[in-house]
């Protein structure tokens, strides 16, 4: 008689630190006595064990699946081997065996055998499915990766820590196969290999949610997905399985909308859910709840659980520290292409984290509310915009004042009108109303984003790539892009030394970690790029600023900094408008905030008058006077 039993171990808070590797674990023979219902190890009752259909499972815990989480028991005697699901809990283990008992099994005395103490327990270590010895990548300008070796188990949720430019993306991708390390080795459950590409790490079970999103924007939702599957999926069938699984994992997309009608947000939620559909054995997480709300990130979390449960190993970048205090089993720590160190997040705070990241304590902001307003530098007058996308948010009566010497910030859902409100205020879509848009007092409904930058507007848009910067091109041209009119032109003719200045400014005032001025937009990492567009539109010092995500990717040290930046430029006398998806960011740095939800702004509030709690039911459209039937629904929760 074969029986599947799980089982639950309590451990020693101090033997938590048990290396777990894939090995052999020896069992006396007599050491497994099961009897009326009862599990015994070396006499020990362990669990009483309800019965399920298939074998036998603890209450609560269910069974565990087999998915390729094999270790193998064996017994001293008959050196017969026992199938096991293991996984490690926070006070002790569990881990699921195929046990062969006598189909006359008879119970027994457990005080004829000894009881067990915890160092008879045999110490069960879990399989690495992925390691990494000295792996090296230099491009001509930098050393991306420096003799970098990390382990990943079974069934772990394992956080890389880094700042921007510390080498943690082109680790992934050389693990993903889009790039190959100059140097060092790479084992996949044991084996050496050499991932040639993309295609050949999906096939060995490895998928990847790039920080820049790899999505054909022509493309729907289904044709995009089905491109990374193998074989000729059936599109209707395929839509069917994105709506189950965006519903299973709440993150919800439309299977037919074309990819550039879509969000930031909704653009990442179709690359968790390209992943998700490839049943990954180890899945790469870079950044995926950057442009996520609460509610989606803890539905995320669940489903990362999960899956971890299931025994998919997770590889999770991310510069939100709480998330992996409160997600992650390990993680290692990069500094400058090189390891530093590693920790065990749920015995570290954010704080220590972050001063194991960038190597010194982490800055605080010092925001002192403004005392005194100056003129009105932006005037939104009844802005209704209908949308051109079908599946895109219409504006619907926005009204909208910004003073010198103020931050306003914008909280809301992402595809609740974000983007419509971004395109009408930089001039990407002229406006029939040329008074819905007042800049500096000139009516701007109907000008170019040109002329609104000479009215005095600068604009941080949340695409980086494409919109926030030409990949292909340097940065000293991109930043003669927004900021030729500051003497980088003189009779049409480029002043290249100027240029060049600015942006060597740039990058020395914002820490960009690139290989100088030349370097191509698209050679730096997300983060990096990011720092550099902030820089570039605030060393401007525009009379208005709008900026979208402005720390989206941005390491935590950087992140403080961009925010002191902001409200530096703040005191200077700017008008600044945040639109921001982090709710803490907003306020940290707003003097004001309100909440778009459904096309409609709320009222605003000063920071003291408000809370997180309150905006967060704002974000759901449940304001004073909003006409909650119409508000379109929170990611992660149900109708409002």
């Amino acid at each position: 008689m074969i029986s599947k039993v799980s089982i639950f171990i309590e451990m020693p808070r101090a033997d938590s630190s048990v290396n777990l590797e894939d090995v052999s674990v020896d069992i006396p023979a007599d050491f497994i006595d099961f009897a009326d219902n009862q599990l015994k190890l070396n006499g020990q009752l362990i669990s009483y064990l309800e019965s399920e259909t298939g074998g036998y499972s603890v209450e609560n815990i269910g069974k565990l699946g087999d998915r390729e989480r094999n270790t193998h028991f064996k017994n001293k005697t008959t050196s017969k081997k026992w199938d096991a699901c293991y996984r490690k809990t926070e006070s002790g283990h569990l881990f699921s065996i195929l046990v062969e008992f006598p189909d006359d099994i008879t119970e027994t005395r457990s005080e004829d055998i000894p009881k067990v103490r915890s160092e008879d327990i045999p110490k069960i270590k879990q399989e690495i499915r992925l390691e990494l010895n000295g792996i090296t990548k230099i491009y001509p300008s930098v050393i991306a990766n420096q003799d970098v070796s990390l382990k990943v188990r079974r069934g772990e949720i394992h956080a890389v820590l880094g700042e921007n430019g510390a080498g943690k993306s082109t680790l992934m991708k050389m693990i993903y196969g889009v790039t190959r390390p100059d140097a060092g080795e790479m084992k996949w459950q044991g084996e050496v290999i050499h991932v040639e590409n993309p295609a050949h790490a999906r096939n060995l079970g490895i998928g990847m949610v790039f920080q820049h999103f790899s999505l054909f924007e022509t493309l729907t939702v289904v044709e995009n997905v089905a491109l990374a599957l193998p074989g000729n999926p059936e599109l209707k069938q395929l839509a069917d399985q994105i709506t189950e699984v965006s519903n299973k994992y709440g993150l919800p997309v439309d299977p037919q909308r074309l990819v550039h009608a879509l969000s930031v947000g909704e653009r990442q939620r179709v690359e968790i859910i390209r992943c998700l559909l490839q049943s990954p054995k180890l899945l790469i997480m870079d950044e995926p709840t950057s442009v996520l709300t609460p509610q989606a990130v803890r539905k995320l979390f669940d489903t990362l659980r999960q899956l971890a449960d299931e025994g998919c190993s997770i590889l999770y970048i991310s510069h939100k520290l709480d998330e992996i205090q409160e997600l992650c089993h390990v993680a290692t720590v990069l500094r400058n292409g090189k390891v530093t160190g590693d920790c065990i997040p749920s015995q570290e705070t954010p704080k220590s984290m972050a001063s194991l990241m960038i190597g010194k304590e982490l800055p605080v902001c010092q925001h002192e509310v403004p005392t005194e307003l100056g003129e009105v530098r932006l005037r939104v007058n009844g802005l209704t915009v209908e949308s051109d996308d079908p599946f895109g948010t219409d504006l619907k009566d926005i009204e909208l004042e910004i003073n010198s010497g103020e931050i306003f910030g914008i909280a809301g859902v992402s595809g609740n009108g974000q983007q419509e409100l971004l395109y009408a205020l930089s001039g990407e879509e002229p406006l029939k109303e040329n008074g819905a848009i007042v800049i500096c007092g000139e009516a701007a409904g109907q000008k170019m984003p040109d002329a609104r930058r000479v009215l005095g507007m600068g604009f941080v848009p949340e695409e980086r790539l494409g919109r926030g910067a030409v990949p292909q091109m340097s940065l000293a041209e991109n930043a003669l892009l927004t900021a030729h009119a500051g003497g980088m032109l003189n009779k049409g003719m480029i002043q290249f030394k100027a240029m060049n200045e600015f942006a060597k400014r740039c990058i020395d005032k914002f820490d960009v970690k690139c290989g100088g001025e030349n370097s191509a937009a698209t050679s730096l990492s997300g983060g990096n790029l990011q720092k550099f567009i902030m820089g570039r539109e605030i060393l401007q010092t525009p009379k208005l600023l709008v900026a979208a995500q402005p720390t989206w990717g941005v390491d935590v040290g950087a992140a403080a900094f961009i925010r002191q930046e902001l409200i530096n430029l703040r005191n200077q006398g700017t008008a600044i408008l945040v639109i921001s998806e982090e709710l803490e960011e907003l306020f940290e740095i707003s003097d004001r905030i309100a909440v778009i939800a459904n096309g409609k702004l709320s009222p605003s509030k000063k920071l003291a008058d408000t809370s997180i709690d309150e905006i967060g039911v704002w974000m759901s459209g449940m304001w004073p006077g909003a006409e909650r039937a119409e508000t379109r629904p929170v990611e992660g929760q149900g109708s409002a």
